[in-house]
């Protein structure tokens, strides 16, 4: 019954009064600091290599990216379509969604969001067929 004993005196604890053993560690959590933000981030894309700070953004998951690839269109049309691959590859792997908006943005959200794709671009099931039969 010994070891009983030795047990329940780790347990007890008298009225106002803290036990503490020296095998467990009382930690506060700070909970105030930790609210999770979304942001709304510009990007550029300008070379390949400007991707990594996208990349990095998405894959935290708090960040849908609005990426400027203009000055890459207009110096390498290969390099950009290289670039948009590695994002989509990336937004694929972690569910994310990206669109583009005119001839120069792209919208990348994580996985928490999507992108509206409403209007002419509704699903088969909605379009109505125009083909005439004789």
């Amino acid at each position: 019954m010994a070891i009983f004993d030795k047990i329940g005196s780790v347990f007890k604890r008298d009225s106002g009064d803290i036990e503490i053993s020296d095998d467990y560690v009382e930690l506060e959590a700070d909970v105030t600091g930790s609210k999770s933000k979304i942001t709304i981030r510009p990007f550029t894309l300008d070379s390949f290599d400007s991707i990594k700070p996208i990349l990095d953004a998405l894959r935290e998951g708090y960040t849908i990216a609005l990426i400027n690839m203009a000055p890459l269109r207009e110096k390498d049309q290969v390099t950009l379509k290289r670039a948009i691959d590695k994002i989509k590859k990336t937004l694929d792997a972690n569910e994310g969604d990206i669109a583009g908006v005119g001839d120069n943005w792209l919208i990348a959200t994580p996985s928490f969001a999507s992108v509206y794709r409403g209007g002419h671009n509704e699903g088969p099931e909605e379009q109505q067929s125009t083909e005439v039969y004789d």
